[in-house]
């Protein structure tokens, strides 16, 4: 009898907590994390980090993406790629959003500018020389990249219309030092190198804002922290040579910061 003298008590408490907005009576997805898509490039895989569960793809734990979703609860779709441009992310990427997704992140644009090729041609041994091949990618990242970009980006939207995108970008890499002697790449080359990372940067920057999307921009936190430095979170020339000029798992923990910090 005592229960049923208190059932008008118990009522009028789950009424005042509905009122108010209290998790009464919400169905488990109201109650679920959200969807996360992490997709891009090598930057976005882990390739850098040495350790991959996915050795085709280079997708590792280490990567910035499985660190955000451990740290916020969210259920990962991790479909970056090693070596992805923006036709490979179109085509075998965009199939991981949906009208479900809440949080995208995006690194891209790299290898469409033959970045890799380009550094790659800067550490051949002199006399050999690689300004061609930085105005090259110089007039690709000018004339060609944003056009791509801006198309992909459209698309990423019409696919998961109510998610938050961070689009990240690239860290400069170099600090103008000498420190490896099998990939002497002068400090004018680094320089220009630099300036070559700032102009792509600054690409993808201003047309992921054009979108209304989140730009994390890592070359600030990374200054102090590039090939040569004391403390480096990008690989210089490594062995295996793909594991190099990217970040290593102390980069990876930096870009989750930051990222978690855009949120």
């Amino acid at each position: 009898m005592k229960s049923i003298a208190f059932l008008p008590l118990a009522l009028m408490v789950v009424g005042c907590a509905a009122e108010y907005g209290e998790n009464v009576g919400e169905s488990e997805s109201e109650l679920a994390p959200g969807v996360y898509a992490a997709l891009g490039d090598s930057y976005s895989s882990g390739l850098g980090t040495r350790q991959y569960v996915d050795e085709g793809c280079k997708r590792s734990v280490q990567a910035f993406g499985p660190q955000i979703a451990a740290a916020r609860g969210y259920e990962l779709k991790h479909v970056a790629c090693s070596g992805a441009r923006v036709h490979d992310v179109r085509n075998n990427q965009l199939s991981a959003l949906s009208s479900a997704t809440t949080l995208v992140t995006i690194s891209v644009g790299g290898n469409d500018a033959g970045f890799a090729d380009v550094i790659t041609a800067c550490a051949k041994p002199w006399p050999t020389t690689c300004w061609g091949n930085i105005d090259n990618s110089k007039n690709f990242i000018r004339n060609q990249l944003p056009g791509l970009l801006d198309s992909l980006y459209a698309d990423i939207r019409a696919r998961a219309p109510k998610a938050k995108v961070v689009v990240v970008g690239y860290p400069r890499i170099f600090n103008g030092e000498e420190c490896n002697l099998f990939a002497r790449i002068s400090p004018g080359e680094q320089a220009e190198l630099n300036n070559t990372a700032n102009l792509l940067s600054d690409a993808i920057g201003s047309v992921a804002r054009a979108h209304g999307f989140t730009y994390a921009d890592p070359r600030a936190i990374f200054t102090g922290h590039a090939v040569c430095d004391d403390v480096e979170w990008v690989n210089g020339l490594s062995n295996p040579i793909s594991e190099s000029y990217h970040p290593n798992r102390s980069g990876h923990d930096n870009y989750a910061s930051l990222i978690l910090s855009l949120l």
